[in-house]
């Protein structure tokens, strides 16, 4: 019994800041609607300010006030005022991607700022984190557990205090079930919204500095492994109950230090579920418990009030903008292919390769999420089992490379109904945390094994052989990509102008209204999660062999956030945009590799923050761009017709007010 409180007391403070980060989670959604993932990104800004103001001599207690008190809610009104408090009745995909853009971003843009030096030994807010003040059980207890733990509970309890007693508490419970009947009581849902908001980021800057002292390096990574521990305890509290949400935060941060203190030390196993428990927990909950489900989101019910949201598909064009449209398309990707093979350099011709190859993973989100609207968090994971098939295929038994690519495709495909199936009866954001769930279990416990991804090692996987023909070299192996490319890619076409697109299409609109006109919606979603893990493997086998060494970093989760970003911000529901996306993605990576070292995460800043634009385009910024376009191209048509026409010239190949003959075509240049 001893040893057992010997292994949980160190997990204490952890699960304070846990039901701390939790609560802070808690709000946001019930106030509104958004399950706020940058969550951890503000805690690591708030925590890097304070680090940085002690360094240069600043009082802790200066700041502690600037960096939490000042920068944590005006940081959250920000986030509120210029974003969040639009997407309130928005779909989940437009309330995710933009968070997903500031939890890359925000990290990224504080290292551009205070440097990507390591940032060791960060310092106590109010307690000497070096002095052991008292002995409990044997167990030395210092400063920083004295004071994460007792913080913690204060400010819990004035949170619950100041929702059972105020009057301002019962306002944001009110905006919880309706901020349009509330508003029509008299009340600004919109302020009350912002109230929770700065609330919840105080929490997070709260979180942010009493967390720091717990590691000996201040890292980005530490408060995303924070993050998924908040939101298993938040999942235990039923996303509502504070004091369930405490305890949850408090049982987890105990349950992973026994799980670490039984589990024998230095194996994967016990290296790897321990930080995996929190979403292994949450997993659990949201499958297994309907009460803990995020599935039917937060609604209001005067939402049906709303007119329809406008049709994000692109509109009919007359027949001359669209084959010009063609025209064009095809001219930019022939000038792309020659000069591949012409005139760039080897260096070049690699980027240009590996967008290619990046452009088949990004279809298993155009078919996932763009076409049924599934979120799925984990589709570098599904690329990452079918790169490592291909390679343990290779060295082990000798296969071709190319037909590892297709075993590869295979396997991940039973991966990814394995993930489906138990998760079937999910949507919206709860699918997305299953994913995630997933995602980080594959990171922490699956692939480090030897017969998986081989851990730090990697595997090698060899560049394909087709009989006499080697792609070996850069110009055969694009060649092999853009094959693979048109093959993914006419598949997905395929899929989406059948019954089973049209059935996607269906289900991404309504599931209620599918469901009602026969779809199986639960089936369906499993069939779009196989076809979306085939493509992702056989992307990541590609992968493999264009990079010809690969390791688990190669296919963390959080390459499975950003890629969900990337290709939502270019857009999402096309396999145009899917290429885009695959081309814009190393081509500006390949840019940023020349600017100095600081500047390296540049990247994720610029698709962090064009995400935020997700929010009146979700559409995807190409996508609108090249609508804008078009639409100035048809009118321009048009008023050149109607000129023509009054001096008896025209040629009726135009859409005029009906007096028009010309055909109608779709837009091939937005569409697939």
């Amino acid at each position: 019994m001893s040893q057992l409180v010997t292994y949980a007391l160190p997990g204490i403070p952890y699960g304070c800041v846990f039901a701390l980060m939790a609560v802070g989670l808690v709000l946001t959604y019930k106030a509104s609607g958004v399950f706020n993932l940058a969550f951890g990104a503000q805690a690591y800004l708030s925590a890097m300010v304070f680090y940085v103001a002690v360094h240069a001599g600043w009082p802790k207690w200066a700041a502690f006030v600037v960096a939490v008190v000042v920068l944590g809610p005006l940081v959250g009104l920000v986030l509120d005022r210029l974003l969040f408090r639009f997407t309130r009745t928005a779909p989940p995909l437009v309330r995710l991607v933009p968070a997903l853009g500031l939890l890359i971003a925000i990290p990224s843009i504080t290292q551009m700022i205070f440097g990507i030096e390591p940032k060791l030994g960060p310092p106590a807010v109010f307690l000497n984190p070096n002095m052991i003040y008292f002995r409990f059980a044997g167990f030395p207890v210092d400063g920083n557990e004295i004071a994460t733990t007792v913080a913690t509970v204060v400010v819990v309890g004035g949170l619950a205090l100041l929702f059972r007693s105020s009057g301002l508490g019962l306002r944001m419970r009110a905006v919880v079930e309706s901020p349009r009947m509330t508003e029509l009581a008299g009340i600004d849902a919109d302020r009350v919204g912002a109230f929770a908001w700065i609330l919840s980021s105080f929490f997070a800057g709260l979180a942010g500095v009493l967390l720091a002292p717990l590691y000996a390096q201040l890292s980005a990574s530490n408060f995303t492994d924070l993050l998924v521990a908040a939101i298993a305890a938040a999942a235990i509290g039923g996303f509502s109950s504070l004091s369930l949400t405490l305890a949850g935060g408090i049982g987890l941060g105990l349950a992973q230090e026994i799980l670490s203190g039984y589990l024998p030390s230095g194996t994967i196993l016990s290296s790897g579920l321990r930080p995996a428990l929190p979403f292994i927990v949450l997993a659990v909950l949201l499958v297994v418990v309907p009460r803990f489900r995020l599935g039917g989101e937060v609604s209001d019910p005067l939402a049906a009030c709303d007119p329809p949201a406008p049709s994000l598909d692109p509109p009919p064009r007359i027949a001359v903008v669209s084959r010009g449209a063609r025209i064009f398309a095809i001219a930019v990707a022939g000038a792309l292919v020659g000069s591949a093979l012409s005139w760039v350099s080897g260096n070049w011709l690699f980027t240009i390769t590996q967008g290619l190859v990046f452009a088949v993973i990004f279809l298993s989100i155009t078919l996932l999420t763009g076409m049924s609207g599934q979120i799925s968090l984990c589709q570098a994971t599904f690329a990452g089992v079918g790169a490592f098939a291909a390679g343990q295929l290779a060295s082990h038994f000798g296969m071709s490379v190319l037909g590892g690519m297709v075993i590869g495709g295979l396997l991940a495909s039973a991966v990814g109904i394995l993930v489906a199936y138990p998760a079937r009866r999910l949507g919206g954001i709860a699918l997305g945390l299953v994913t995630l769930a997933f995602a980080l279990l594959m990171d922490n416990v699956i692939f480090p094994y030897s017969w998986a991804g081989n851990g730090a090692s990697g595997l090698v996987v060899p560049r394909p052989r087709l009989g006499p023909i080697s792609f070996g070299g850069g110009g055969a192996f694009f060649w092999l990509a853009l094959f693979v490319l048109g093959v993914a890619g006419g598949a997905v076409w395929l899929i989406r102008s059948g019954t089973t697109g049209q059935e996607l299409a269906a289900m991404r609109g309504s599931e209620v209204a599918a469901a009602t006109i026969g779809i199986d919606v639960r089936r369906l979603r499993v069939v779009a999660f196989a076809l979306s893990a085939a493509i992702a493997g056989v992307g990541g086998a590609l992968y493999g062999s264009l990079q010809q060494t690969v390791s688990p970093n190669d296919f963390a989760y959080e390459l499975s956030l950003v890629f969900v970003v990337v290709v939502a911000t270019v857009g999402v529901r096309t396999v145009s945009g899917a290429i885009e996306a695959g081309l814009a993605f190393t081509v500006l990576q390949q840019i940023i590799t020349s600017l100095p070292t600081r500047y390296g995460s540049l990247l994720a800043v610029v698709f962090g923050l064009a995400a935020l634009s997700y929010v009146r385009h979700p559409e995807g910024v190409v996508a609108y761009g090249k609508r804008v376009v078009l639409d100035m191209a048809e009118k321009l048509v048009v008023a050149l017709e109607r000129g023509g026409s009054s001096h008896g010239s025209a040629t009726g190949s135009g859409r005029d007010d009906g007096t028009a003959t010309g055909t109608m075509e779709p837009d091939l240049a937005v569409g697939p």
